[in-house]
């Protein structure tokens, strides 16, 4: 018996550590005292705070100081306090009619960017429309009404100025030499929310055309969140200055980001900025005609020589085209049920560069401006020609289906 007592003893001995263990263990301030490892000591950013009440008690661990920021947040951070107070909210209101012909506001919302001390505001001209009111507000939100001075629906690009104290011009960067990957930044006012900044890199650089089917060249493509309402608002380089203004999205059907953004380069805009400068109107450059595209069907019933190109319907009196000695057409035809005017001139190619729609028609007038002389190959008849053309004004000539 005594041998067995003497076996017993260390099995009871453990028995007893183990359930003085689970005791204290049980009991946070017992644990606390006698086993102080249990808990994890809080690091040197972190302080620990004992919260007791009816409900019990427990510690919650605090921040001791405001976090550092690390360098990729910091360069965040300072091209959002950079840009923000320079990018405002238009809201544009154009009057419809209801089916009873009452009147019916409409409102459309987009973004713009302050370029001068003064109140000149850039942004999309699809933002504005129609509207019979527009109104830009700040960021720190007051609104102004807002005054149109200037468009450009084929850059898709429009002027507006405000009278508003202490404005904050953006810096404009160059938009040349852009680079795939590179950090970029949009700010503006997706679905209304105000001083929205995203970021992503630049995807590519390509040409594009906008819904109304202009060609913009050189877009900056964007994986950067671009939703409706960012429109007009400016992509930013990682130094906060402006290289492109924010225009479209490929949505595929869904009227959201897609992670495919794009932005008319900054430069474009520049030449129209040095236009108004100048001038007090955007001056865009044209032939002065009046075209109709050519496929092969068209080609072939026309007997033509090539089949592509546009075809000059009507030469504009006193324009460009007329004065460099180009040929509107003689002969009244139709084209469904509205008249044309065939046998004019064939236009082909524009210094060089082969003209096959009237989209590679506006293209290559994009790249110029009025009062620039361009060479146009045409047939006339059968016979291929060069003609030299020195640009017009497009202001000084308004009419449908004008080329640009």
């Amino acid at each position: 018996m005594p041998g067995k007592t003497k076996k017993l003893r260390p099995v009871l001995l453990v028995l007893l550590l183990l359930s003085g263990f689970y005791y204290v263990t049980t009991h946070s301030s017992s644990a606390g005292k006698l086993f102080p490892w249990l808990h994890s000591a809080p690091d040197a950013n972190t302080t620990a705070e004992e919260i007791s009440g009816p409900g019990g008690s427990f510690h919650l661990t605090e921040a001791a100081a405001a976090p550092a920021f690390d360098t990729e947040e910091q360069q965040n951070i300072g091209v959002y306090k950079k840009a923000l107070p320079s990018v405002v909210n238009i809201t544009s209101t154009e009057v419809a009619f209801d089916f009873f012909y009452g009147p019916v506001p409409q409102q459309g919302q987009g973004s713009g960017f302050v370029l001068t001390k003064d109140g000149l505001i850039l942004t999309n001209n699809h933002v504005i429309g129609n509207a019979q009111r527009v109104e830009a507000s700040l960021s720190d939100k007051h609104k102004y009404k807002a005054k149109v001075l200037a468009r450009d629906a084929n850059h898709d690009l429009a002027l507006i100025k405000i009278d508003a104290p202490n404005l904050v011009p953006v810096t404009l960067s160059d938009s040349r030499n852009l680079m795939v990957g590179q950090r970029v930044y949009a700010i503006g006012n997706p679905f209304g929310l105000n001083g929205t900044m995203t970021r992503g890199i630049i995807s590519a650089i390509r040409s594009v055309r906008s819904p109304n089917g202009a060609p913009i060249e050189d877009a900056i493509q964007t994986d950067a969140a671009v939703n409706p309402g960012n429109s007009g608002g400016p992509l930013l380089n990682s130094r906060g200055e402006v290289i492109g203004i924010t225009t479209m999205i490929a949505s595929n059907g869904a009227d959201q980001s897609s992670g495919i953004g794009f932005a008319i380069p900054i430069n474009t805009a520049r030449a129209i900025l040095d236009d108004y400068a100048k001038y007090g109107y955007i001056r865009r450059p044209s032939l002065d005609i009046v075209t109709i595209p050519i496929g092969p069907y068209i080609a072939e019933q026309l007997k033509l020589p090539v089949d592509y190109g546009v075809l000059i319907e009507r030469v504009l009196p006193g324009g460009a085209a007329e004065h460099a000695g180009l040929h509107g057409g003689t002969q009244r035809a139709y084209q469904g049920n509205e008249p044309v005017m065939l046998g004019g001139d064939l236009i082909v190619a524009m210094d060089g560069d082969e003209i096959t729609s009237a989209q590679d028609l506006a293209a290559a007038m994009n790249s110029h401006r009025a009062g620039d002389a361009v060479t146009v190959t045409i047939f006339r008849g059968r016979k291929k020609m060069d003609i030299k053309v020195t640009l017009g004004d497009a202001k000084d000539h308004d009419s449908r289906d004008q080329s640009t």
